[in-house]
């Protein structure tokens, strides 16, 4: 079993604690927040204490692992501290908000030989899951171009002075929300991305939301594949991947809808049973921790995807195609 303790008691942080209440490898024995007395009624669900000092958590013997819901701006610090105590991290995605800082909290992990696992739930969603075994099978040939969106309403409730409707923390509109899932899903897809070409707009959020609300972008991977992905903050929800190969193409919609479609006959529909992905992915994370295992997402892929993130906004400004080195 992993004792973790979170910190970052806000709706995601609470829904994590929630997805492994009576888990058999992970347990969370401490919260952390900068105002205790705002938790009690947690405390007092979930058994849970909080506390305001991350610095005590990080020498509690108790705790092997902390799990961060925080600002993004605030990782890098987080994970160095966590790594220089020996504790395992498990942060909330994105990583960090650039290709330098990500570097140098993914090299903390591994010079203090700790596992660093990234929140990228949508990995564990059935429909992604199974995407990918037929890909790696061979079902559509080779992969040739990558469509994608993860969009919704939640610039709508966005409340003016969270850090989370800030340029700063929010860069290229929705991506760190929600467009960096399908991101993270195409690189698996395609291989990592080689350039970007990005356009990110304020069409309808409030003068008082400082961030962008509209982004899409262009992808050249590696690989030689192609890519779309876009990301609107002020529509209805949608999550869709779309693979074109030589033999077929893959479409999923949510986290349980996929579609098959080879070069004849009628597409077959593939239902799948739902999971919880947030307890999957703590669960693997507990098990990685576990194996001994230095990182649940492949680093160069963290890298890569932190990198991308990057060069949508200097693109978007400069009206051009920005190498990702």
């Amino acid at each position: 079993m992993l004792n973790a303790a979170i910190y970052g008691l806000g709706r995601w942080g609470n829904r994590l604690v929630e997805s492994v209440q009576g888990s058999e490898k992970i347990r969370f024995v401490k919260g952390v927040s900068r105002d205790p007395d705002k938790h009690k009624e947690f405390s007092q669900k979930t058994g849970i204490k909080v506390v305001s000092s991350y610095g005590r958590v990080l020498k509690d013997p108790e705790i092997g692992a902390v799990v961060l819901a925080t600002p993004h701006s605030l990782h890098l610090k987080q994970i160095a501290q966590a790594a220089k105590a020996g504790k395992h991290v498990f942060c909330e995605k994105p990583l960090t908000l650039t290709r330098k800082t990500a570097e140098k909290a993914i090299e903390a992990c591994r010079a203090a030989g700790i596992t660093l696992g990234i929140g990228l739930n949508r990995r564990h969603a059935p429909s992604f899951v199974e995407m990918m075994y037929r890909i790696r099978a061979g079902k559509i040939g080779d992969v040739l171009h990558v469509e994608a969106t993860h969009s919704g309403p939640t610039g709508y409730s966005l409340d003016t002075g969270s850090w989370r409707s800030t340029r700063a923390e929010a860069p290229a509109g929705g991506m760190t929300a929600r467009g960096i899932h399908t991101l993270d899903a195409m690189i698996q897809i395609a291989g990592l991305v080689a350039s970007v070409y990005a356009f990110s707009d304020k069409r309808k959020l409030p003068a008082d939301i400082d961030m962008d609300d509209t982004t899409s972008m262009l992808m050249k991977f590696s690989s030689g594949a192609t890519g779309s992905l876009s990301t609107v903050f002020v529509t209805g929800d949608l999550y869709v991947v779309r693979v074109f190969g030589s033999k077929g193409w893959l479409e999923l919609r949510g986290d349980t809808d996929l579609t098959l479609r080879g070069l004849q006959g009628a597409p077959e529909k593939i239902a799948l049973q739902a999971v919880d992905k947030e307890k999957a992915e703590l669960e693997a994370f507990a098990d990685a921790v576990a194996e001994k295992k230095n990182f649940l997402v492949p680093p160069e892929e963290a890298i890569n995807g932190v990198a991308v993130l990057e060069a949508i906004e200097v693109s978007a400004k400069k009206g051009k195609p920005i190498q990702i080195k």
